[in-house]
């Protein structure tokens, strides 16, 4: 697998991006001699076809507090939940639970455990309101939830990890057999200073002495934190982590990437003596990107992902799709068939369902990686109804989170098709720092309906006229689509007329598209004149100017223009879309008016009136025709193609 990293700076925002395409990754002299330290020139036809397999994204002002240090103090202490909360400076108190307490010399009551002596202590005999502790935070406060908070410190450098309060020497799972066993013993002979070390899987290939030089720089930041956890009154921040940047070259960047790409000037020099000091054999990995004329972004396809995190639909190549929806509890991945029908005539049902899911095994896991989607993960694969077909999808998914460096637990697939698994939630993912709830349907992806919020209007329009019985009039705000729902037109009634009926009173209604479609209130009561003279916009007989929106739905002759959601109606203005003219108002309603052209173009009649007139002297029967939406939607498309 053939990696890239790119770095882009903007104001404000750091944006990371690891690519990944099939192949090996091209030998040094490969490199040397096609290679080159400045970026400018465009991509050639034999550069692989890169994808982007993650990507991280830090504002400024909302970094990632994961791996910060606090001098806390504790704010309440839950011995029913075996978890303390603790004030560490922030909007919300930080969740310490006793799996995560460390006292040396102390064994503490794990959760369900007594301890081996079982005189174990309970975190209410160890922690009290108002007590000074050294936490770090080990998830971000996530939703509801404040951050997750540990005793066990650990600093992180490019090969090692210290622990202060551990003890050994761990190393990473991911490395192979051989290798962990000399990284172990490599490990062991350099001087943890009284704590315990875990070894990276960046530290393949490492030696001793690059343990030792590290081990001395970790000690360092110890002894730096220690120094401002005594000093600094609590709640306070001690140690901060390194920023988006260099947090991931630390992490991620290996032998196993070919380059490192930055566009902004400061975060490469910090890049370049990042690498300087941990790994100077990467430095010439490291490149600087000059080309202003295209974005980095945009120039590797990062944009694109970007957008496509946003959508719910992921289109597979066979042409199914997965759907991926997001509940408070979990999220549920949904695969469909979509198009695709088997290849060939020979085609059967159960080999074009695994064919489908087979590849959406590999999305979904690309998918999880992409969102950074965290928690309980629900897969609903196709139904197969043979088992060595449903174990070939659970393979084929168990290998691709071999690529995710998230922990994850996979569950056996079930007879229904489902797999349940679980990632680790540590940060918000892409789609929850690019988004927000939306303030109209606060986050539930629905709205009522115009019909719906008429029903309703119409039964609080009853309840209104029998409250306030002295008025005769009102007039109402409402959004326009629910008012032509109330009014009715076209040849059919709306109910208001039956309310008026019933109610004795009168009813006019304004308001605009920017209005929530539910929305309805009282603006003025009182007399009919009165109420008439702030609803009604024109009166018959006066001139406006207006804007001649599209053609009318069944007069093909006429026009509509709009006033804040109040409808005019121009006869013989059909040739005048996306054009301001001068109109005559010749009748008004309580919704819509109805309007004739003071200066009509040549060739065209300027009333309704005119029309008449003209048939009757031809002897005609002065009808108009009419047309359909389909007719309609032509001579719109014609109207704004000569406008354009």
């Amino acid at each position: 697998m053939r990696k890239q990293l790119l770095v882009t700076v903007d104001r404000g925002e750091t944006r990371v991006a690891i690519l990944e395409a099939e192949g090996t990754l091209p030998s040094p002299e490969a490199s040397a001699k096609g290679g080159r330290s400045r970026r400018g020139a465009k991509q050639t036809d034999t550069e692989p076809d890169w994808r982007v397999a993650e990507l991280y994204i830090e504002r400024r002002g909302s970094r990632s507090i994961v791996g910060n240090v606090y001098k806390g103090k504790v704010d309440n202490v839950l011995p029913g939940l075996e978890a303390a909360f603790v004030d560490i400076g922030l909007d919300k108190n930080g969740f310490l639970h006793a799996d995560d307490l460390v006292f040396p010399g102390v064994e503490v009551a794990r959760r369900g455990r007594a301890g081996k002596s079982g005189k174990a202590k309970r975190i209410g005999d160890l922690l009290r309101p108002g007590q000074e502790v050294l936490v770090q935070a080990i998830k971000d406060p996530l939703k509801t939830k404040g951050p997750r908070l540990s005793m066990q410190l650990s600093i992180a450098g490019r090969y090692l990890v210290y622990v202060p309060q551990g003890q050994g020497v761990g190393v990473s799972r991911r490395a192979e057999d051989k290798e962990r066993d000399r990284l172990r013993r490599a490990a062991a002979k350099i001087d943890l200073g009284g704590g315990g070390v875990i070894v990276r899987t960046a530290a393949q290939g490492a030696t001793r002495e690059d343990f030792e030089r590290e081990i001395k720089y970790l000690h360092k930041l110890h002894e730096v934190l220690q120094q401002r956890a005594a000093e600094t009154p609590a709640p306070a921040m001690v140690f901060q982590e390194a920023d988006l940047s260099v947090r991931v070259a630390r992490d991620i960047f290996s032998g196993e990437f070919e380059k490192a790409i930055v566009d902004d000037q400061k975060q490469h020099h910090r890049l370049e003596s990042f690498f300087n000091r941990t790994a100077p054999e990467l430095l010439d990995r490291l490149e600087f990107y000059e080309d202003r004329a295209e974005q980095l972004f945009e120039r590797y396809g990062v944009e694109d992902a970007i957008q496509s995190v946003l959508k719910r639909r992921v289109d597979l190549p066979s042409g199914g799709y997965l759907m991926i929806d997001y509940a408070e509890a979990m999220t549920v991945i949904d695969i469909n068939s979509g198009s695709f029908t088997g290849r060939g005539k020979g085609a059967k049902l159960e080999d074009t369902i695994t064919r489908t899911n087979l590849e959406a095994a590999d999305e979904v896991v690309r998918q999880l990686r992409l969102r950074d989607i965290g928690g309980i993960i629900v897969i609903d694969f196709i139904d197969m109804a043979r088992a060595r077909n449903r174990d070939a999808v659970l393979k084929t998914l168990r290998k691709a989170l071999d690529e995710d460096r998230t922990k994850t637990y996979v569950v056996e697939i079930s007879p229904l098709g489902l797999v349940e698994m679980t990632r680790q939630n540590v940060t918000d993912g892409v789609r929850e720092i690019l988004t927000k709830a939306c303030p109209t349907c606060e986050g539930e992806g629905v709205v009522l309906s115009e019909e719906t919020v008429a029903i309703e209007v119409d039964r609080w329009l009853r309840e209104l006229a029998a409250e306030r019985s002295n008025a005769p009039a009102f007039l109402i705000r409402v959004h326009p689509k629910v008012a032509a729902i109330l009014v009715g037109g076209h040849g059919v009634e709306g109910p208001i007329h039956e309310i008026e009926k019933e109610t004795g009173k009168h009813f006019h209604f304004e308001g605009t598209e920017a209005l929530p479609l539910d929305f309805f209130d009282v603006v003025l009561e009182g007399s009919r004149g009165e109420v008439e003279e702030r609803a009604l916009p024109f009166r018959e007989g006066e001139e406006v100017l207006v804007h001649i929106e599209e053609p009318h739905m069944y007069n093909e002759d006429d026009a509509v223009a709009k006033l804040d959601g109040y409808v005019v109606s121009v006869f013989g203005a059909a040739s005048l879309v996306g054009e301001k003219t001068l109109v005559r108002i010749d009748k008004v309603g309580r919704s819509a008016a109805q309007a004739s052209l003071v200066n009509p173009p040549e060739g065209v009649v300027a009333s309704a009136a005119d029309a008449e007139e003209e048939a009757e002297a031809a002897g005609g029967d002065g009808r108009r025709r009419r047309r359909g939406r389909r007719g309609g939607r032509g001579r719109r498309r014609k109207a704004e193609a000569s406008s354009g």
